[in-house]
């Protein structure tokens, strides 16, 4: 049996534009509608990070403008419905201010790559988003509990500080982790030799990709594959880039690190390498998350039937975990994504819907290690 996770980051854009009820209550309400008709379940990754400011900000001005309300009764709805709230946590945000001026949230991108703060940062961050989460929600759903996460821009790497914050705070599951992702830019981390691609595993503490019996966090991998650049353009994702390149980040080069050359995503050399180096994109593969914003219908259907190859149908059930963000869930999305919501309805003997807490993470430690 696998058990099909949607996560959807909870947020405006990284640039800090964007309004909150167009990018996070509108789309996030649709969503809720279309999987309630299919019986799915949502896991909203709550970016406490930009949602903490929108809260002090309507407390500090008397003026709800940046919509906290709407937020809280939407999360509220959520997690009283079957569906499920976690945290995600944009760090740069701590000490965010708002510019009127600009119209935009002026962010600390000192702050901007999370798994680089030291353990202090990082177990008061957590702590703080966590409270956020439980505070709000408990009210109207005394059992709730905030104990899984998904790192800003997945920067779970280098890993010490970060896993030991988390488990400190009492999150016991994150799921940042792309195997094969690789940043070298902005944010840095690579996950070319994470465990797995599907079977959640616990972290060594050192290093999020190892395995380690003893492990107290586990990983709950989002799972990608290898594919040619090609089987990327979809509508979907044409539409993501052209709203990254109409949000861009204020200011990158405050993100850099200037020993990586300017950040060391765009890199140096002359024309003909940066060509060459483009041209051969086209025949390489690269890794491909099951993104349900992104990817059609069809394509994560196709990605389930793989799953399902290369696995079998072990005995303990296994998370088949998408990933998507509220900003981007379109209406062509939503209709996209129609066929796969009604493929897993018509297999619940093959599959089912569910959420983080449906799952015995010590189920994992006691299987054997599996390394796609």
């Amino acid at each position: 049996m696998y058990k099909v996770l949607f996560t959807s980051d909870y947020e405006i854009h990284g640039s800090g534009m964007g309004s909150p009820a167009e990018l996070i209550v509108e789309p996030t309400t649709r969503m809720l509608d279309q999987f309630d008709r299919y019986g799915a379940k949502l896991t909203i990754m709550a970016d406490a990070g930009e949602i903490a400011k929108f809260k002090e900000y309507s407390e500090q001005h008397g003026r709800d403008r940046f919509f906290w309300n709407d937020i809280k009764a939407q999360l509220e709805r959520a997690a009283s419905t079957g569906h499920d709230v976690q945290l995600h946590l944009h760090s740069s945000y701590s000490n965010a201010t708002w510019n009127d001026a600009k119209g935009y949230w002026e962010q600390d991108y000192a702050e901007y790559d999370l798994a680089s703060l030291s353990y202090e940062r990082l177990s008061e961050l957590i702590r703080k988003g966590k409270a956020l989460l439980e505070d709000t929600l408990r009210p109207k759903v005394p059992g709730y509990e905030c104990f899984a996460f998904r790192a800003a821009n997945w920067s779970m790497h280098p890993s010490p500080n970060i896993v030991r914050a988390l488990l400190d705070n009492g999150i016991r599951i994150d799921t940042s982790v792309w195997k094969f992702g690789r940043y070298d830019d902005l944010v840095k981390f690579d996950y070319t030799y994470a465990h797995s691609d599907l079977v959640p595993w616990p972290v060594d503490p050192s290093d999020v990709c190892k395995r380690d019996p003893e492990g107290k966090l586990f990983e709950f991998p989002i799972y990608t594959e290898r594919a040619p650049i090609w089987v990327f353009v979809t509508p979907n994702r044409v539409y993501r880039v052209i709203a990254q390149r109409l949000n861009p980040l204020p200011n990158p080069d405050a993100v850099a690190d200037p020993m990586a050359g300017g950040g060391g995503g765009a890199g140096g050399g002359s024309l003909p390498k940066k060509l060459a180096k483009k041209m051969s994109m086209l025949w390489r593969q690269h890794p491909w998350k099951m993104d349900f914003n992104q990817c059609t219908g069809r394509q994560l259907i196709d990605g389930l039937k793989r799953v399902e190859q290369k696995y079998g149908h072990p005995p303990e059930p296994l998370p088949f975990v998408l990933i998507g963000h509220s900003k981007t869930f379109t209406r062509h999305n939503e209709r996209s994504l129609r066929p796969f919501l009604e493929f897993v309805s018509a297999h619940p003997d093959r599959f089912s819907w569910g959420t983080f807490g449906d799952f015995d993470v010590e189920r994992y430690r006691r299987a054997p290690a599996v390394a796609a």
